[in-house]
Parts: structure tokens; C-alpha cells; sequence
């Protein structure tokens, strides 16, 4: 007689494996129109203004003249003013300059915003806070004129800071005619009219943050830093990640107007950055082709610069500035 062996009934269990549905562009189109509406005013604009313009970038490998042939008409020459640019010691100079200048502002200007966010949502009284977010933010709102005459008052020649060393027997100093620290000059100019605004976007992070967590930490013994350690620093990572990404991107893009005004104290040796060499060699000598070469270099860079720090934040857990759906 044979023995029957009844097979274990299985049970019914999830999927082991999850299959994502991948949506057509229609069916894309059909969910997302009201935002495309919603973002078509800003596409056109940037349509007219950036991508219509980009186009202009031709005149980078051509030998232009915009009197006889135009865009149409100059002959195309390749790579040649690219690798003019890499033989000129002027445009050396400005990218020494530009880099030095970005990896100094960097350390020195990029955590001040943060730091003031942090002060300014450390003060209790709201009327308070507020009195001191219209001093700091103030400075923005000024020109770049403004802002250099003020410096030349205080930090000039004859200005306030050397009236009074002068005046206790000591040498004056003058600070906005001295190349040697000009990048502080720049740096502390940056600081005092910038960082106001810059920590405009911290101060809402940080308002997004659970005071629950606060509350919490506080019971448990936690003290200030060790709160803002543990809850405030990795509330405001992705924001601190994402500017930080767009700060290198914009890297070789440290201002013209604040550059231009100092050039002639300080010389183009310190002062001589991208946008001042597009200037100077393109513009003002009609070489538009190799200006626009110098131009077209930058802009590059900093694509490539954003790419490559988007790929660490992702390697780091955060979005960046963009992701893969």
C-alpha cells in the first residue's frame, strides 16, 4: 500500500518583486499641464532672453566681423581663439584670479549666511529680530558705487580708520590702493552687502523644522549646541547642499561692476577676473569672436562644475539640484 504525501498548502504572500508602471509622455502630459501652464511665462522669457542668445555663441568659432559678414558671413576658424586664449597670459592671469578669488569666498563668505540665520532665529524678541533682518538685509539694496564709496570712506587713504590711527601717532593705512589684500577687500565688500539677503533662505528652512525635536532634545538633557548639532545643522544639509552646488557652478562668475570700480586703485594684476578680461579684450577692442571664446569657456566650466558637485550630493543622499524619476 502507498503512502499519500498532501503537499503544504502555500500561502499567499506580497509580490517579491515591485513592477513600476512607466508612464508615457502622454499620460505625463495629461497629469503635469496645469503646471507647464503655470511655468510657460517663465519658459518664454527664458527663451527669448537665454536660449535665443545662446545661440549667438557661433561667433566663438568664427573669425567675426560684425561689419562685413555678420554671424552668417564670417568665416568659421574651429578652435582658434580657444587656443589663442590658453596662450594668452592676461586671460592666465584672470582665471588664476577668478579661482583664487572662488575658493577664498568659498571658506570665508559661504557660511556667514548660515551663521546669521542662526543668530537672527536665536533671538527671542520678534520685534528685535525684526529691527535687525532691515539693518543686515539693507546692504543688498545698494549698488556696487554705493557700496565702494562707503568702503573708501572708512577704509581709504583719507578715510575714517586712518584719520583716527593718525591722530594716536600712527601710520594710516589705506586699504582700497593696497594689491596685497585686495582679496579681503573684496571678500569683506561681499560679506557686508550680501550675506544679509543670503541668509534669507536659511532663516526658512529653519523655520520648516519640527520644534517638537527642540522640545524633545531639551527633555532629554541636550544642550543649545548639541541641539543645533543634532536637529538645526541637518535640518538646513539639502539647502546648504543645493547652494553650495550652485555657488560652484557659478564659480568663475565673481562679478564685474565690484571689479571694474577697484581696477584702477588696486591694477589688473589682483583685479583681473573673467568678466573684466571679456571686457577688456573683447569688447573695448572690438574682438568680439575671442571674447566671446573667453565667454563660452566660463560657461562650460560651470556647467561642468554643477554636474560634477550634483553627482557627489547624490553620492551624499541629497537631491542637488536636479534627480532621475
Amino acid at each position: 500500500m502507498g503512502v499519500v504525501t498532501a503537499k503544504r498548502p502555500v500561502k499567499p504572500g506580497p509580490a517579491t518583486t515591485t513592477e513600476q508602471v512607466k508612464l508615457t509622455w502622454q499620460a505625463k502630459l495629461r497629469r503635469d499641464w496645469p503646471l507647464l501652464v503655470m511655468n510657460l511665462p517663465m519658459l518664454l522669457l527664458v527663451l527669448a532672453f537665454w536660449w535665443l542668445p545662446a545661440l549667438g555663441n557661433v561667433i566663438a568659432f568664427q573669425d567675426y566681423n560684425p561689419y562685413t559678414g555678420g554671424i552668417t558671413g564670417s568665416p568659421i576658424i574651429g578652435f582658434t581663439n580657444f587656443a589663442l586664449l590658453f596662450q594668452d597670459p592676461q586671460f592666465l592671469r584672470a582665471m588664476l584670479n577668478t579661482l583664487s578669488i572662488t575658493a577664498f569666498q568659498l571658506v570665508f563668505y559661504f557660511p556667514v549666511p548660515i551663521m546669521l540665520a542662526l543668530l537672527l532665529n536665536s533671538i527671542v524678541s520678534a520685534k528685535l529680530r525684526a529691527f535687525v533682518q532691515g539693518v543686515v538685509y539693507m546692504p543688498f539694496f545698494f549698488s556696487w558705487v554705493l557700496v565702494v564709496a562707503i568702503f573708501q570712506q572708512m577704509f581709504g587713504g583719507a578715510g575714517l580708520l586712518a584719520q583716527l590711527l593718525r591722530e594716536r601717532g600712527y601710520e594710516g593705512v589705506d586699504w582700497m590702493t593696497n594689491s596685497d589684500t585686495f582679496i579681503l577687500l573684496i571678500t569683506s565688500q561681499t560679506i557686508w552687502k550680501d550675506a544679509g539677503w543670503g541668509a534669507i533662505i536659511f532663516l526658512a528652512a529653519l523655520s520648516t523644522i519640527d520644534p517638537n525635536l527642540y522640545e524633545a532634545a531639551a527633555v532629554d538633557g541636550a544642550r543649545r549646541w548639541r541641539r543645533m548639532w543634532h536637529i538645526t545643522l541637518p535640518g538646513l544639509r539639502p539647502v546648504i547642499v543645493l547652494l553650495l552646488i550652485l555657488r560652484l557652478g557659478d564659480a568663475l562668475n565673481v562679478g564685474f561692476e565690484q571689479f571694474m570700480l577697484q581696477r584702477s586703485a588696486v591694477g589688473s594684476e589682483v583685479s583681473e577676473v573673467f568678466d573684466t578680461f571679456v571686457y577688456w579684450s573683447g569688447l573695448r577692442t572690438g574682438d568680439l569672436g575671442y571674447g566671446a571664446a573667453a565667454g563660452l569657456f566660463k560657461g562650460v566650466v560651470g556647467l561642468l562644475l554643477i554636474l560634477a558637485a550634483n553627482r557627489v550630493a547624490h553620492a551624499m543622499g541629497e537631491r542637488g539640484v536636479y534627480s532621475r524619476s
